[in-house]
Formats: C-alpha cells, structure tokens, sequence
C-alpha cells in the first residue's frame, strides 16, 4: 500500500503531464509490473513516483534537435534491461566520471593522489549513497517505499540542483511552456548524500 499524500500527488502529476500533451503516455503499470520492476532492478519506487507511473506510463516524445538524451523517458514496461541499468547508475557514473577529472568532496577525507585511487575511495561512499530513480533523462527522484513529495533533482556528475518542489511542480517546470513562475520557490533537501551537492535554489530553475 502506498500514503494517500503519495498517491494524490502522483495521480495529479500523471494527470498534469496528460493534460500538457508533450508525450506519448501507455497505460499505467500495473502492481505486477512494479514487483518485476523492482526485484529486476533491486529498488522501490517512491509512493509518489508509483503513483505516477500507474495512472499512466510516459514512454516517447517527438525528437527535437540538440536533444541530449535520445530516449528520455525510461520505459520501465518494454525497455532494455541494460540501458535502463544505465539509466539508473546515471548519477554514480558521472560523479565518478567527475572524480576522475579531478573533482573531490572533502567530506570524504584526503583524495588519493592516483586518481584510480581517487575513483575506488568516491566509489566505496558511493555505495552507501541513496538510489536514485530517474524520472526523465537526468531528473531524478530518490527511490523508496512509504516515501513521498521529495524534491526531484536534476542530476549532472557534481552538478546538482533542483528541478522542482515535488513531482508535480516539476512536471510543470519541465514541460510547461512558457516556464511558469513560482510564487515561492523553497524546497527543501530531503535526499542524504546527494543534497550535500545542491546548489542554493535558484529562483527560476536552469
């Protein structure tokens, strides 16, 4: 069973993106789906992403040139089991793609002079990061059951900031368009690990 809060905000973000026709939408996934979805991959959906990929499954949109990612929208029904790995490993790979040009969090102690040994140290705290699922491309939300209304993340090697207050707002800063103005813009970091990396919030996200 997913919270009720869980499920309102995902059923109002599906029915939002809907409503923005930016996609073609399948039908939702169904409860058997999600328990292969997650002993395949070894994740829960938070209670509001389930919620969201019930109500309906975004799964293609028309290309349009310059677009970084060919398929952003992980098809969790009929995709490719190892690109959708890929998917999912997105936020570890860069950031150690990162290390390995030189970047370091001094949280994690004296970085290695090699920097094969820069990489395997952010790669053991790495593996007690949180998982992250993404939504669309490099927009994320943090993975688990009983969870709900996190601040979705868009997620680019040590370069993190927000991309909405929760999933509904960020299916209206994503595909909205123009991009509406927030009245008030806080959200709040509620991720360990990955909110060390936030950037203070922008008014208007980039």
């Amino acid at each position: 069973m997913i919270n009720e809060e869980g499920a309102r905000l995902g059923v109002m973000a599906a029915r939002r993106l809907a409503e923005l026709d930016c996609c073609e939408i399948a039908p939702g996934l169904t409860d058997a789906e999600f328990d292969r979805i997650e002993g395949l991959y070894g994740f829960e959906f938070a209670d509001d992403h389930r919620a969201f990929l019930a109500t309906g499954l975004p799964v293609s949109q028309p290309y349009e040139e310059g677009q970084t990612w060919e398929k952003p929208w992980p098809d969790w029904r009929n995709g490719d089991p190892d690109e959708l790995r890929e998917h999912l490993d997105w936020p570890v790979r860069e950031l150690l793609r990162d290390v390995g040009s030189g970047h370091w969090n001094q949280s994690w102690g004296e970085r290695p002079g090699a920097t094969e040994a820069a990489v395997a140290a952010a790669r053991s705290q790495l593996s007690e990061a949180p998982r992250m699922v993404p939504i669309y491309a490099h927009r994320f939300l943090p993975a688990g059951h009983g969870t709900s209304g996190h601040p979705v993340l868009s997620m680019w090697g040590s370069d993190i900031i927000y991309y909405g207050t929760d999933l509904l707002d960020y299916i209206n800063q994503e595909f909205e368009d123009p991009r509406p103005e927030p009245e008030e813009w806080n959200p709040q970091a509620t991720v360990p690990f990955w909110r060390d990396y936030l950037r203070p919030v922008p008014q208007n996200p980039a």
